[in-house]
């Protein structure tokens, strides 16, 4: 009875020790995570550089088409009104 328990527990405690992380998978998970971390930072720093000309040409896109959405208000609004007095 007491080599069965003595075995069983002898396997449970390799089955742990099996999936309990070590220092040297620490280590080497910490510089594969620094190298990774790297390339997301020039990642981010090469979006830095392109977002500001990005939102300059969505700005300038967005008031093309106000000034041509106005224009066309505007002459609706003309015609609209010309309708009237002519009557």
């Amino acid at each position: 009875m007491f080599k069965y328990i003595d075995n069983k527990t002898e396997r449970s405690v390799e089955a742990t020790i099996k999936t309990l992380a070590t220092k040297d998978d620490i280590a080497s998970l910490r510089k594969e995570m620094s190298i990774d971390m790297a390339s997301v930072r020039k990642e981010i720093g090469d979006v830095k550089v392109d977002l500001p000309k990005e939102m300059g040409e969505i700005k300038a896109d967005t008031i093309k088409w106000m000034f041509i959405f106005w224009v066309g208000q505007v002459g609706a609004m003309l015609g609209i009104a010309l309708l009237f007095l002519k009557k």
